[in-house]
């Protein structure tokens, strides 16, 4: 068999580079890669630099240095290939012994085939070399085995002692869980209590491989039936994606006849008004040629009158002079009602404009497997499961957002959930750091990824199912984050204001506010502010500190105000659908963040009343959802997420709380 063949039959291969291992190295997760791939994969992620360890760029797990001190290009030198891989490369990897010709002949440059096997000389030998072999004294006891015909052996390896290089490694001292060699026995495992013959633990080692082999197969079938069925789903996907093509097209096609329609119907009113004015404006010019003529007509009279010699016909046309008869006589009466003076085309822009982003062809609807759902049954876990309000709260897990390399503490702002790749990931805005930070559980390993920016975050939007936006007001600066669940920075867009809240309104469009001056603008995703919503804006002084911002599922704007201590919710044109600005118990002191759940309600954190509030779609109190008794303490930024779940902050963690009946 071909070199190649059986390097890709034993899986010789590295999975960064695709290529042979080139000194390989397996970390403690077992996953083995070329030592530069690997140091090359860690240079690029901060929090393995950070942690000083080599991660895997398969499970993401840390394999830590021996000397940290050293450079990062050295870091994998200590870490040794498994003795599986080891072997496997010994006989089938570049250089592997040839059984088929004869070692000694082949030094020599000649190719004889061989017909015998040495084991400990680990050479393959022909006639000639074999009698010479049997010759020698100290080679007499060697073991030769016969390759006769088509038969073949397999090789068996020897693995000699690094230390002692002529020494076989044959025991294993389960103390310190090394394989050595007789005198490494003698020398440095004396006080040992378990060295015994690695050939005596074969049977053991042998019967944990076969399981670990069932696990493996196991996972095969199971990741083997996922991909079809993944497979079967793109083709569905596929199909969908054309029917809504046509439906897409289909709806704009409706469109573009209705506005044709219109147009058929102002050109049709135009040829009308323009023929009747150009007819008056023609009857005009017939008149007025009339009555050139008998204007030219009476002057004549005239000269005639005054060359005439009878008095009576000059005293005749001045009597008619006098009566005005000859001045009038053929006049046009301009003066006729519903003339038309003038056509023209009278269009209001801002409307016409207005209407075109108002047309709605439809939408691109997109359901996640984290939606939450109030008012939905409860499922198992790994589908969506209710969030009942009305049930006492349970704590399900709290999340620190300090993580190694941080000047201070976590602060976190605003936080929300993503899932990228089934992973459920929290992606939180940390205040003091300057930073963002993702946290995860992958292959039932805890993980996170930090991304420093230049200036302190604030609010944080999801735009994509694996992308959010972050407001960054001191340095008035918007950034795009992916997220893999591991943070890559995307953009960096400037903005002409400070903004601090932040909401995804279209899959182009931005909502985000600002505090001085106190509004809450439309921008596109470069920027440009395309309307603004200020203090005295189609509904008096709304706002004077608007903070935190979401989106509904009507696509309304909701506005927690600090200033005002109310929650405004806006349509996109500025109207006030409510504001809730109630007094007494359930009166706002200081309204943080807010969200908003698929089935319209609404969770506002009190900073001050240390609560979390619960109100319908139109603005009306329900309850206090989350108090002090709770854990509640100074909250920020919230958000649902999958498996009926709320991510709260407070103070420097992440409570995520879950309500079950």
């Amino acid at each position: 068999m071909a070199t190649s063949q059986k390097l890709t039959e034993h899986f010789l291969t590295c999975t960064i580079c695709t290529e042979v291992f080139d000194k390989p190295c397996t970390l403690v997760c077992n996953h083995t890669f070329c030592r530069k791939c690997v140091v090359n994969y860690t240079k690029t992620r901060r929090e393995a630099l950070s942690a000083k360890s080599l991660l895997c760029p398969f499970c993401r797990k840390m394999t830590k240095v021996s000397d940290p001190k050293r450079p990062v290009e050295e870091w994998a030198d200590d870490v040794k290939p498994s003795f599986v891989i080891q072997g496997l490369l010994d006989s089938f990897g570049p250089g592997s012994k040839d059984t088929t010709n004869c070692s000694y002949c082949k030094e020599e440059g000649e190719t004889i085939p061989a017909t015998s096997w040495c084991s400990v000389c680990d050479d393959a030998l022909c006639e000639r070399c074999t009698r010479m072999h049997q010759r020698i004294p100290s080679f007499r006891h060697h073991d030769v085995v016969d390759l006769s015909g088509e038969t073949r052996v397999k090789v068996k390896r020897k693995v000699m002692c690094k230390v002692h290089k002529d020494e076989n490694i044959k025991y294993l001292c389960k103390d310190c869980k090394t394989a050595v060699c007789q005198t490494c026995c003698t020398i440095h495992h004396r006080k040992c209590e378990l060295v015994v013959e690695i050939e005596s633990e074969i049977p053991a080692m042998k019967f944990e491989l076969r399981k670990n082999k069932k696990n493996l197969l196991m996972k095969h079938n199971e990741m083997k039936t996922h991909v079809g069925k993944q497979t079967y789903k793109v083709g569905e996907e596929l199909a969908r994606y054309v029917q809504i093509e046509s439906n897409i097209k289909s709806a704009s096609l409706k469109a573009i006849q209705m506005i044709k329609t219109k147009e058929r119907k102002l050109l049709s009113e135009l040829k009308e008004m323009s023929d009747r004015h150009i007819g008056q404006l023609k009857a005009d010019i017939k008149s007025g040629e009339m009555s050139v003529q008998m204007y030219q007509q009476q002057t004549e009279l005239i000269d005639q009158a005054l060359q005439s010699e009878c008095d009576m016909d000059v005293y005749e046309m001045y009597q008619g002079c006098e009566a005005g008869d000859v001045e009038t006589v053929g006049v046009l009466d301009v003066e006729e009602k519903g003339r038309i003076d003038r056509i023209t085309f009278r269009q209001d822009t801002d409307k016409l404009s207005r209407t075109l982003e108002d047309l709605h062809l439809g939408e691109i609807h997109v359901q996640y497997d984290d939606v939450l759902d109030l008012k939905a049954a409860p499922v198992l876990q790994g589908t969506i499961t209710v969030l009942d309000l009305k049930a006492a709260p349970v704590l399900q897990d709290t999340i620190n957002v300090t993580v190694a390399g941080d000047a201070g503490r976590g602060d976190p702002y605003h936080v929300t959930m993503l899932v990228v790749n089934g992973t459920d990931t929290v992606v939180v805005t940390d205040y003091n750091n300057k930073s963002v930070k993702s946290f995860y559980t992958r292959n039932s390993q805890p993980g996170h990824s930090k991304l420093s920016l230049e200036g302190r975050p604030w609010g944080i939007t999801r735009l994509k199912h694996n992308q959010v936006a972050v407001t960054v007001p001191d340095t008035s600066q918007i950034v795009t984050v992916e997220v893999n669940p591991d943070l890559v920075m995307l953009s960096t867009i400037t903005t002409s204001k400070q903004y601090l809240g932040i909401t995804s309104l279209t899959s182009s469009t931005l909502a985000a506010s600002a505090k001085s001056p106190p509004c809450v603008d439309i921008l596109d995703m470069s920027g440009h502010v395309q309307k603004t919503v200020c203090r005295g804006h189609r509904g008096g002084d709304i706002l004077k500190y608007p903070c935190f911002l979401c989106t509904t599922r009507t696509g309304n704007i909701l506005v927690s105000d600090g200033g005002t201590k109310c929650v405004v919710c806006l349509t996109p044109e500025g109207d006030v659908v409510f504001n809730y600005r109630p007094t007494g118990d359930t009166a706002l002191k200081y309204p943080r963040g807010i969200t908003s759940t698929s089935t319209g309600d609404i969770l506002v954190t009190d900073f001050s009343l240390d609560r979390v509030i619960h109100l319908t779609e139109s603005g009306q109190f329900v309850r206090n959802i989350l108090t002090p008794q709770d854990g509640v303490k100074n909250p920020w930024g919230l958000c649902v997420g999958g498996r009926g779940r709320i991510y709260l902050c407070i103070d420097k963690v992440v409570k995520v709380f879950t309500y079950c009946k």
